[in-house]
């Protein structure tokens, strides 16, 4: 554990906590705006993209196998922990994180259509790895295979496999006490039967479940801050109070600097979000569009639903109900602020923690495997999914502390060589910005003189 605290505090030192964060505030800059301008445009892409184009899923697939993997233990778990160690203030860090994260996450998403590739099953595959190699460079190709080998480390020991199947059999051992060898073995099977057959089974899973349970949580965490209501201005104030003043000890909480808070607010909303980590890319290249543009803007949204909207409900929750200073830790203190509101709130909470650390695991199998596809070929990937199932039997029996640490570390060293090529291929994605804006505005203009052009030729016909 003191070398996991040691190595972790390097990987995550100010160095990268700036390269984050300057990443996000630099595209935003370039972009002038655009996750605020184009958000409404985004939104309605979601559900209204064409899907024109090649691709092995629709754009809402895409997204949905990207929120799969999103919205997570992160959302529970991350934000319970980021608070109680960070302090309420750590939720502000988090909303920074995510506004300056959705500039990065278009990004992602617009550089993994344009220059992804096929496999030699005639699957799509693309990512950082393929953007690296192909945008800046073929001589960038060492900084391409780092990024795969931690997307690998990522996915069979980081946010794929060890937190999400911890979160769940400690949630259903004091919910239902049901024995942790039993989830384990339930998970290992439901894994299997969904990620051996690839991409697209893994998109018809994610694109029925991660609605329903966003909806779930989202009404559940509504009906606590509903009966707090008279706390939430107070919670708010905190919020920000927090975020740029220590917090005191109080309860169970032992105090926080102001570091203590930024630090933990950007490194759990990276965990929840992962904008800058370059995992959702890797979704997002398998969507049919042919306008690289357009999938970037719904790849943007991922980060808006699942930090702006989810973990802001999550960390209200915590503080309103102020279990945040109480003795719990991590899923158990969101079930506290959850039974503190709602009969039975704890089982809801499990139910919705459940949904979120399973299909996280179905995205972060597909992530692994197009990385592992980059560094090996296509015959690497049955060796590769065997791997990911046994080490989901064996996730339930290590130590929570130890988990989040190692998560933390290769979510770290996958970020590293992402924002990097993100910087150094800004000016694509400002170019390709352009051409689809030039293209809308053209459409949009077709679309308005066509039916004058319509009439015109008709009276021409009649006359």
């Amino acid at each position: 554990m003191q070398v996991l605290e040691q190595i972790n505090q390097w990987v995550w030192g100010a160095p990268l906590l700036i390269l984050l964060v300057g990443t996000g505030i630099w595209l935003t800059c370039r972009l002038g705006l655009l996750q605020v301008i184009r958000l409404p445009l985004a939104l309605k892409l979601v559900f209204k993209a064409k899907n024109e184009g090649e691709g092995d899923v629709s754009s809402f697939g895409a997204l949905a196998t990207a929120l799969a993997a999103t919205v997570g233990t992160g959302n529970i778990v991350g934000v319970a922990t980021a608070i109680q160690v960070g302090g309420p203030g750590a939720l502000f860090w988090m909303w920074m994180a995510a506004f300056f994260g959705m500039a990065t996450k278009y990004a992602e998403g617009l550089l993994a259509v344009k220059y992804r590739t096929m496999d030699d099953k005639g699957q799509v595959s693309g990512g950082p790895m393929y953007y690296i190699e192909r945008g800046l460079g073929s001589k960038f190709k060492p900084l391409a295979v780092f990024f795969a080998i931690s997307g690998v480390l990522v996915a069979l020991f980081g946010i794929g496999t060890f937190p999400q199947v911890n979160a769940i059999v400690s949630s259903t051992q004091s919910s239902w006490g049901v024995p942790a060898i039993v989830t384990a073995g339930i998970m290992t099977v439901l894994t299997a039967l969904v990620t051996l057959g690839g991409i697209k089974s893994i998109s018809k899973v994610s694109t029925k479940v991660v609605p329903l349970m966003a909806i779930l949580y989202i009404v559940a965490a509504l009906v606590v801050l509903f009966t707090f209501a008279d706390q939430i201005p107070h919670a708010v104030a905190l919020v920000f109070e927090s975020a740029f003043q220590p917090a005191a000890a109080g309860g169970g909480f032992l105090g926080a600097t102001v570091m203590m808070a930024i630090r933990n607010g950007v490194a759990r909303g990276v965990f929840s979000n992962e904008s800058g980590l370059g995992s959702a890319p890797i979704a997002a290249a398998a969507a049919k569009t042919k306008w690289p543009a357009e999938q970037g803007l719904v790849s943007m949204t991922g980060t808006f639903f699942d930090t702006i909207i989810i973990c802001t409900l999550t960390g209200l929750t915590l503080i309103v109900t102020g279990v945040w200073q109480g003795a719990e830790r991590g899923a158990m203190m969101t079930q506290a602020a959850f039974d503190a509101a709602i009969p039975y709130g704890s089982i809801i909470l499990t139910l919705c923690l459940m949904l979120f650390a399973f299909t996280t695991i179905l995205g972060w199998n597909y992530y692994g495997e197009r990385c592992i596809t980059y560094l090996f070929g296509v015959k690497s990937i049955l060796p590769y999914r065997v791997v990911f199932i046994l080490l989901i039997a064996f996730g339930a029996f290590i130590k929570l502390e130890a988990i989040w640490l190692l998560a933390d570390i290769v979510n770290g060293l996958m970020a590293l060589p992402n924002l990097i090529a993100l910087l150094g291929l800004s000016g694509v994605v400002v170019a390709e910005t352009r051409r689809y804006l030039q293209h809308m505005k053209e459409q949009k203009h077709s679309e308005r003189t066509a039916p004058k052009a319509a009439m015109q030729s008709v009276l021409a016909e009649e006359e």
